[in-house]
């Protein structure tokens, strides 16, 4: 089951933080948050966790047994909270991200859709003239019509052209959220990602923005550093940064520097080791992340409008390219014909 939509996570995030700011206990938050609610799910949800929260349990676990409504980003902050005592600062935090995502994510459409529409135009028009090609037919005298869209004809090839195409999108699309829900696929894919240009910027920088201030609140509780770097690094919902975790943790146990630990995962900038050792010195590195928190999800938030502007170029590319390949193609077509005529 998919989770709820950002407006909706935005909402409930906002609702719920606005509600324990103003000094409603926490059972009670979550059952006007389902009446406030106009997602069934999500209001079906909520009550079921203001049940659960009576009956003792952690809000984290009865949001988890919600078979998949919140995403895991929202649950492991909410559970980070719990230990820190943060739950409105971070359900605000998690408010200002959905909205934003939910912005970036309007933009990214408005951006795409008119390549996207034009590409799935493209793939139309092919099979539309491989069903004219199968209703003009041929004879063995005439012109081979069959060679022009890689021997489809009629309304069975049509189909098969338009399985190969929209299917094998479909399919891999399939395949990549299959993957990404299993977490040792998740860390060699986010790996890879983050090797990428422009969309490794953006998703280091998020992941570091989240790491750092979930590293600050963790750290103002006493929790211990094994603790909160788990913790820390859970909460960037990174696979390639949590599976850093155990490296970071036995480094700092055998002694080593908080900025020469991080610096070994290979994972932070240099800029950003730098300032940790700063803060070293002085003793205030948990406040100093606070500080760099922002700065890095702006980063973010740059990286990702470059993204979105870039993956615009690639699709209006992919349409340019289809339509050209297929212009070659009934142009060497006819060059063939005209070839075979005279001789």
């Amino acid at each position: 089951m998919s989770t709820l939509p950002l407006k909706t996570l935005a909402h409930t995030c906002r609702s719920l933080s606005t509600m324990l700011e103003s000094g409603i206990a926490v059972r009670q938050t979550f059952k006007f948050a389902a009446n406030k609610t106009s997602d069934g799910r999500c209001r079906a949800a909520m009550q079921e966790i203001a049940i659960r929260i009576a009956a003792g349990d952690e809000i984290s676990k009865a949001m988890r047994d919600q078979a998949g409504t919140f995403p895991d980003l929202m649950i492991d902050m909410i559970e980070m909270s719990e230990t820190t005592g943060a739950l409105p600062e971070v359900l605000s935090h998690l408010a200002h991200h959905y909205e934003n995502n939910l912005q970036m994510r309007r933009q990214f459409v408005s951006q795409i859709a008119w390549p996207m529409f034009q590409l799935v135009a493209a793939v139309l028009v092919i099979a539309l003239l491989i069903v004219v090609i199968g209703m003009i037919g041929g004879d063995e005298k005439g012109p081979n019509l069959r060679g022009l869209v890689f021997g489809l004809t009629g309304v069975s090839g049509a189909v098969i052209w338009l399985t190969c195409t929209f299917g094998g999108a479909l399919l891999t699309w399939m395949s990549y959220q299959v993957a990404v829900r299993m977490f040792p696929a998740k860390e060699i894919l986010d790996s890879i990602w983050l090797r990428v240009p422009v969309l490794g910027t953006c998703m280091r920088s998020f992941a570091i923005a989240r790491f750092s201030w979930a590293y600050f609140l963790t750290a103002q509780t006493g929790m211990p550093v094994d603790r909160s770097l788990t913790a820390s690094l859970k909460a960037t919902n990174n696979g390639a940064f949590q599976n850093a975790g155990p490296e970071l943790i036995g480094r700092i146990h055998e002694g080593e520097d908080f900025s020469t630990a991080l610096a070994a995962t290979q994972l932070f900038p240099e800029d950003y080791i730098h300032m940790v050792s700063v803060a070293e010195t002085s003793g205030t590195v948990p406040e100093a992340l606070n500080r760099l928190s922002p700065q890095f999800e702006d980063q973010a938030r740059r990286s990702l409008k470059a993204l979105t502007a870039t993956f615009s170029g690639l699709v209006w590319g992919s349409v340019a390219l289809f339509i050209l390949f297929f212009i070659f193609r009934f142009f060497n077509w006819y060059v063939g014909m005209i070839n075979d005529a005279a001789k």
